[in-house]
């Protein structure tokens, strides 16, 4: 689907960027256009903060009937590669985004953001500068000390034309020479005292090759393609507001064929989560995850082959809103919309993490029954599956307690329970190996407690799950938890760094699992709950030889919990 055909927008609360539009709208400016864009840097995959962005953009175009671009700012062949262009991609059309015909890159203008470059010398608005990267810095101040002109600034347009071309050819090494604006040295902006505005960088692009050797800053570049783009309103996250005077500057000294107005918004933040691309990256070149998307990861890759759902991430952004003051929004507000989706959309299977083994010792040997289940308990209609039972079965060893206390309903020696879908068992006698370890459950079935039975109502307070032994998947099961200890990652005291809050416990592997037998033939992304334990998706990593599962989330919030347990301590 395109722009004009995105996933519906609430109208919701209103905020200012859709009054602003409104506004401009109403006042006929840009000919009643609505042109907006999301302009990310290849340089990495996207993350759950990006997602506001997405969803603002394409959101805003798609509610007032304009469009949105997907341009990728490739100014830097450094840090840029293909994987991650087809990356971006596939996470704005899995997060309900398209953008139709509408897709550029930077590097489509290169040869128009040169010849502009050239204007602006032949203008005077622009010189080439033989100092040092670190000579420009001090030479433009900072905060409390003003900036002071570079000894060639007055170099003749000739010149610093002549030069210029000179770096297109490719006659001088990196640093040795770089572009930059002419505008105002004592500036109360440092962005505006006299930026840097082209880079030698000989570096094989991943689209043009070889054939540049000088590249556009990334602030000199995006307001020139919004323009050529005819961009009418460039939204995005405050850090840039500052960098807003020099957007119009640039725009203002040249000809170009749109008016775009950037507009800030505040960013998504979350707690226990860390967004700095920087960073994301250098955990996976050190090995800390397994790669860009690791379950565990904050990018939206990550978090899909977690299992969390588009319709969550959306959610979230319209709640959090947008405003013009960043915060830290809390975790568990993205959490709770994702079991809210997850409890609506996922069928409910059986599963046992830790199998404790049962024998119904009044089953006959080798008969099997099957089960017609419903996938969803209080609405039979959306489906219903083979479930198998026969004399051995599976429990989880935590429904088991040798030693029942107050208010344990669930299985003890003596004690009875409800087996999901089978009826009522009592535990008779507890096996155990040479070394002490339970290792067998042996139980009588209450058969007239059976569904349709004339015990079927028996009151009894437990209900536990369960799956056939005979039957049984096995399954690898990948238990994530959140990757940070603390609130804001970032923070570490002196001597430590972020990685030191890495939660050590933020990946268990579960080998042993099992499975009901109707999960075999179950695609990766494949979402369900495993009753009474959690919400999983079947990763990517399974085969014909085994099926593997990552936890998505717990049916509860037990952060909350543990938080709770140190608050009393």
């Amino acid at each position: 689907m395109t722009s004009e055909s995105q996933p519906p927008v609430d109208d919701g609360p209103s905020n200012f960027i859709r009054e602003r539009i409104a506004q401009d709208l109403a006042q006929g400016r840009r000919d009643g256009r609505v042109f907006t864009r999301f302009p990310p840097e290849p340089n990495g995959y996207l993350h759950i903060g990006h997602a506001k962005s997405i969803c603002l953009n394409f959101g805003m175009a798609a509610e007032f009937g304009g469009r949105c671009h997907l341009r990728f700012d490739d100014t830097n062949p450094v840090t840029e590669d293909v994987e991650f262009v087809e990356s971006i991609q596939e996470d704005i059309r899995w997060l309900g985004f398209d953008w139709g015909e509408h897709k550029y890159f930077a590097s489509d203008y290169f040869q128009k953001l040169y010849d502009f470059a050239e204007d602006l010398i032949r203008a005077g608005k622009a010189f080439v500068d033989s100092l040092t990267a670190d000579e420009i810095k001090a030479y433009r101040g900072n905060f409390y000390k003003k900036g002071t002109a570079s000894p060639y600034r007055d170099r003749s347009v000739d010149e610093n034309l002549d030069l210029f071309r000179r770096m297109r050819a490719g006659e001088f090494e990196e640093g040795e020479h770089v572009l930059r604006a002419k505008i105002d040295v004592e500036h109360g902006n440092i962005n505006m005292r006299d930026p840097p505005i082209y880079r030698i960088k000989k570096a094989h692009h991943h689209r043009t090759g070889d054939a540049w050797c000088v590249y556009p800053m990334y602030d000199y570049a995006h307001c020139i393609s919004d323009a050529l783009e005819r961009i009418t309103h460039s939204l995005c996250t405050l850090e840039f507001e500052d960098h807003r005077p020099l957007y119009d500057w640039i725009l203002a000294q040249l000809t170009v064929p749109g008016d775009p107005e950037q507009i800030e918004f505040a960013k998504l933040n979350l707690s226990y989560t860390l967004l700095g691309k920087r960073k994301l990256k250098q955990m996976v070149l050190d090995g800390v995850v397994s790669g860009w998307d690791d379950p565990r990861m904050p990018t939206l890759a990550g978090l899909r082959r977690r299992g969390y759902t588009p319709e969550a991430i959306r959610n979230l952004c319209e709640r959090v809103g947008v405003s013009k003051r960043n915060g830290l929004i809390d975790v568990t507000l993205l959490e709770h919309a994702l079991r809210e989706h997850l409890n609506a959309t996922s069928p409910r299977v059986m599963g046992v993490l830790y199998p404790l083994k049962v024998t119904l010792t009044n089953w006959a040997a080798g008969e099997v029954e099957w089960i017609d289940a419903p996938y969803f308990a209080d609405d039979p209609a959306r489906g219903t599956r083979r479930v198998p039972i026969g004399r051995e079965l599976f429990i989880e060893r935590e429904d088991f307690k040798e030693q029942a206390v107050k208010g344990w309903f669930r299985l003890s020696p003596g004690a009875e329970v409800r087996l999901r879908h089978v009826g009522i068992i009592r535990c008779d006698e507890v096996v155990r190996d040479a070394q002490g370890e339970i290792i067998e459950l042996r139980c009588s079935l209450d058969t007239a407690s059976r569904p349709g039975g004339p015990n079927a109502g028996r009151k009894i307070k437990g209900t536990i799950h369960w799956v056939s032994a005979a039957h049984a998947l096995a399954v690898e099961a990948r238990l994530y938890d959140r990757l940070f200890m603390t609130e804001d990652p970032n923070e570490a005291p002196e001597g430590k760094t972020f990685l030191d809050n890495l939660n050590p416990k933020s990946l268990e592997v579960v080998q042993g699992a099992k499975v009901e037998p109707s999960m075999a033939a179950a695609p990766t992304g494949t979402r369900v709950q495993f009753e009474r334990l959690a919400y999983f998706c079947v990763d990517r990593d399974s085969d014909d030889e085994r099926l593997v599962v990552n936890r998505t989330i717990g049916l509860r919030d037990s952060w909350a919990k543990l938080e709770a347990k140190e608050d009393k301590r």
